[in-house]
């Protein structure tokens, strides 16, 4: 009796099957991932615009322009996006990253049309009204002062970004320096909405209850009318090879010490990107991870170990964050961490090891795609990041392949104390001089 295909083998053959793309005139993209589950359809509009997009001075314009594609057009005026979606039953979001800025929808099959309509309008006509740039700016300046000026994590992190990229606009804090938000103009918004919002910088991913030639009808219809502008330049600045540990030391009021570390990293298309997700998960994710482990539960010198990859169009960072209990010293701590990396890149990770992690990664994939915000967020984001949305159809079998080997020459390039930038946070009064 032949066995069933497995799951991700059916899902590839299916999205495969039912997943089209199409290219207006104009430029934009357009890929539709039609899932009849429920009558409801998840829109994400991909534009490629963040921090890795401005200069000094200018720091924050990415994420200032994702707060003013909410407030209106001379057609529908400030907050009149979010009533009428909300009258329609559907609901909107966005997020605003070093590489990206993503606009999020998530709405009934019956309001396709009006969405399409809102979304051409905002991104063909957007108002910049003197008083609304200057409420949006006041919102922003709050939104700096919770997320990093008052929060020990997120300075700390925003200096060792900012020290472990000498020459990369990736140093730039994705949601503005204080001095720049201060000193934006209209005529600089305007000037970075024109270059970046233009249709060939834009891609539209759409999963849901809604067939793609209907989709592409609606595009062509709202969408290809915007004019047609020149790409946005390149970015074509390619950062040093670091040679040297570079450290942070940042003492303020406060009673947790926190140690990070942010090593050089591949960009998202790496061929290599699927063994650093999965040694990251062998490190950090979950209680029987490594780090958790033997730092958390073996030797209590932490509280918290966590992770990630910044996964961008570039080569970018892999962190570490730490959290220590009251009174510990981040240099004690700095050495065991770096004894547990060292022998990881020496000795590789355990086979046991390896297949968790690789379950791990494999079952988040599918979780995402079991839901029609998380088809339309993969489209997306491995059409903008990793090279083409068809590559997010054979993401399980490339973690299927990963072997130990494969690991540990990932950990040796990577985990090199030479390539990466420390921060310790050190409560005043507390622990010794670095």
């Amino acid at each position: 009796m032949p066995r069933a295909a497995p799951p991700s083998t059916a899902s590839a053959a299916r999205a495969r099957a039912g997943a089209r793309a199409a290219t207006l005139a104009n430029g934009l993209k357009i890929i539709v991932w039609p899932s009849r589950e429920i009558p409801s359809v998840a829109l994400n509009n991909w534009v490629r615009a963040g921090s890795r997009n401005e200069a000094r001075g200018l720091a924050g314009l990415a994420h200032f322009l994702e707060h003013m594609l909410f407030n209106g057009t001379p057609r529908h005026g400030p907050g009149e996006f979010d009533r009428l979606m909300e009258a329609r039953g559907a609901a909107s979001n966005a997020f605003t990253t070093d590489d990206v800025t993503v606009y999020q929808s998530w709405f009934p099959r019956a309001a396709l049309e009006q969405v399409f309509e809102l979304e051409a309008d905002r991104i063909a006509n957007l108002s910049f009204v003197p008083e609304v740039v200057e409420r949006e700016r006041r919102i922003v300046r709050s939104e700096r002062r919770l997320y990093v000026e008052d929060h020990p994590a997120g300075l700390l992190s925003e200096r060792v970004q900012a020290a472990a990229f000498a020459a990369h606009p990736y140093r730039f804090p994705t949601i503005g320096l204080p001095c720049d938000i201060a000193a934006w103009r209209i005529a600089d918004l305007r000037r970075f909405f024109r270059i970046y919002y233009a249709p060939c910088n834009q891609t539209f991913a759409l999963a849901g209850d809604v067939e793609p030639e209907q989709a592409f009808a609606l595009a062509r219809k709202y969408l290809a009318p915007i004019a047609r502008r020149a790409p946005a330049p390149a970015v074509r600045v390619r950062e040093p090879e670091q040679r040297a540990e570079r450290r942070v030391v940042l003492r303020r009021k406060g009673r947790t010490p926190l140690l990070q570390y942010a090593y050089k990293a591949p960009a998202a298309n790496d061929p290599h990107g699927p063994a650093l997700s999965v040694l990251l998960a062998t490190l950090v994710d979950g209680d029987a991870s490594r780090l958790h482990r033997r730092l958390v539960e073996d030797r209590k010198l932490a509280v918290e170990v966590a992770g990630d990859w910044h996964e961008g169009l570039d080569p970018g960072l892999l962190w570490l964050h730490l959290t220590l209990p009251e009174g510990a010293d981040p240099l004690a701590v700095r050495d065991a961490v770096d004894g547990e990396l060292a022998r990881v890149a020496e000795r590789g990770v355990t086979r046991a090891e390896l297949e968790r992690a690789r379950n791990l990664a494999v079952a988040a994939h599918f979780r995402q795609l079991a839901t029609i915000d998380g088809k339309a967020h993969l489209l997306g984001e491995y059409e903008v990041l990793r090279g083409g949305w068809r590559r997010l159809l054979d993401v399980p079998a490339r973690y299927e392949a990963l072997t130990r080997a494969d690991l540990r020459a990932t950990a040796r390039s990577v985990l090199d104390p030479r390539r990466r930038t420390v921060g310790m946070l050190v409560p005043t009064g507390r622990g010794r001089r670095a």
